[in-house]
């Protein structure tokens, strides 16, 4: 038994014997090597495309904080607008003669505050219009960047 047993060991070890001399073929050489190549390049399209993406979404993300940060500005500002047109109102009413010169001065007060209500109405309509417009525009610019590859 034990020689048996040393005769199927001498079989693998001749036959590994074998395998550690054996050549490898030139063409699976160059295929695992093309191979190889290609896996390379296209991680590396991976990552151009991946960076291509993260720059879209930061411009994305700066572009908004940016209009954000326009749009409570303005806000701001027609609050303290408003706020002085009402006490320079109350300063105009109080310097009434009487109770006809109260009422003209009031009509004429709300009629400008009609009027600067209208006004940014019309102003935040084009604002918002262009906001949307230049948001698409760059949204599609982005997308392109995205799966553009000479980006």
């Amino acid at each position: 038994m034990t020689t048996e047993t040393n005769t199927a060991f001498e079989g693998f070890k001749d036959a590994f014997k074998n395998i550690q001399n054996l050549e490898v073929p030139e063409a699976a050489r160059e295929f695992v090597k093309k191979t190889a190549n290609t896996a390379k390049d296209r991680a590396a399209e991976a990552f151009a495309g991946s960076e291509r993406v993260t720059a879209a979404v930061e411009n994305a993300v700066t572009e908004s904080v940016t209009e954000a940060g326009k749009i409570s500005r303005n806000i701001q500002q027609a609050i303290y607008e408003d706020a002085e047109a009402f006490f320079s109102g109350i300063d105009k009413l109080a310097s009434a003669k009487s109770f006809s010169e109260a009422v003209e001065i009031q009509s004429s007060l709300l009629r400008a505050r009609g009027e600067a209500f209208v006004s940014r109405a019309k102003a935040t309509t084009d604002y918002l219009g262009k906001l949307a417009a230049n948001g698409a525009k760059s949204a599609q610019d982005n997308f392109a960047k995205v799966y553009n590859k000479t980006a």
